[in-house]
């Protein structure tokens, strides 16, 4: 039981850090690669502070990875954990324990 329920813990960090529309509209992005926050912000039309803010909670509950690039932080979702099926109409989010599905990211006009 020990084990199930650290399972079930874990699986319940994922969806926690998923529970806001802002951080579900934030991996929709990363679902198409990396970007910086000053493009997540424009795209979401949201200020800097709160996207950044988002942008911490889905990488301390280690779905979102972040690398330095000169004076831009760049972030992408974890490397493994989005998986796509084979007509790349769909994809999820694979925690291990769950799996949730996730729309496709808006495309541009």
């Amino acid at each position: 039981m020990t084990q199930s329920r650290t399972e079930a813990e874990y699986c319940a960090e994922k969806l926690k850090a998923l529970s806001d529309p802002l951080r579900l509209r934030i991996v929709e992005l990363l679902q198409q690669g990396e970007l910086a926050v000053g493009d997540i912000c424009e795209f979401l039309d949201t200020e800097m502070v709160l996207v950044s803010h988002h942008l911490q909670i889905l990488k301390g509950a280690d779905l979102v990875a972040s690398r330095r690039d000169g004076r831009y932080m760049l972030y992408s979702l974890k490397p493994g954990l989005l998986k796509r099926d084979a007509r790349n109409t769909s994809a999820q989010l694979d925690f291990g324990c769950c799996q949730l599905q996730v729309p496709h990211p808006p495309q541009p006009d």
